[in-house]
């Protein structure tokens, strides 16, 4: 009976495994646009109202950071964490706190949303990071329906310093913090610049923007860019 080799870790769990996933999920992300909500008749005024506050790309809507756990630059990353899946979102300086559904891609290669009449539920690419791990995480939301507005109508408020926490299963939270805020025309959607790999953990959270066109819907997305700046629990 040959023995048993010990010590060795599964394939699964080797540092090549993960970087060879990453790669592998970086270019199926690859010119991938978020699907917008189809299906509007007539925006609700509520969110008509919300959408009138939500700035232009890079500018503030309040004129301060959020207070929270450690953004400093100086500040030591946290490391990154194994993987687990997604439960709730809080953005604190939104007054959101949403749970997760799982999105993927479609037939088309667009990125899944949650379904339209759920409109608080966040969506987060299952296929892709989850909180805290390494690469680049990606979580989506409806700005509105035709019941009204739902979980990101004001997204686009977000300032750099603000903070993005993603529960997970194992009942620790990753936070992150908000770098930039970008609203892109959906016809030069800058994939890479988006969905494109990175050794850190980082966050990219997703909705509609610009000007609803009937059955052609949204002409932009809105993008939060973030980096992982702490963690919690476990």
């Amino acid at each position: 009976m040959v023995p048993r080799r010990r010590g060795r870790r599964p394939w699964r769990r080797t540092r090549a495994y993960r970087l060879a996933r990453t790669a592998v999920l970086a270019v199926v992300l690859v010119a991938v646009s978020l699907r917008c909500v189809e299906g509007h008749r007539e925006r609700h005024p509520e969110a008509r109202s919300a959408a009138s506050r939500v700035p232009s790309a890079g500018s503030s809507a309040r004129g301060h950071p959020a207070a929270g756990p450690s953004s400093s630059p100086d500040a030591s990353p946290p490391a990154p964490l194994p993987r687990s899946p997604a439960t709730v979102v809080r953005i604190p300086d939104l007054g959101v706190d949403a749970p997760i559904v799982p999105v993927r891609l479609d037939a088309h290669r667009q990125l899944g949303t949650p379904p339209v009449d759920r409109p608080k539920l966040i969506g987060w690419y299952a296929d892709g990071p989850s909180p805290g791990e390494a690469g680049t995480a990606v979580a989506v939301g409806h700005r509105d329906t035709r019941t009204g507005p739902a979980v990101f109508a004001a997204l686009g408020q977000l300032d750099p310093g603000d903070h993005v926490e993603a529960r997970r299963a194992d009942g620790r939270t990753a936070v992150y913090t908000v770098d930039r805020v970008r609203t892109f025309d959906k016809d030069h959607f800058p994939d890479k610049e988006v969905y494109g790999t990175s050794k850190r953990p980082e966050l990219r959270v997703l909705t509609c923007g610009g000007l609803y066109r009937g059955k052609a819907g949204y002409t932009s997305n809105i993008v939060v860019f973030a980096h992982l700046t702490a963690t919690r629990g476990g």
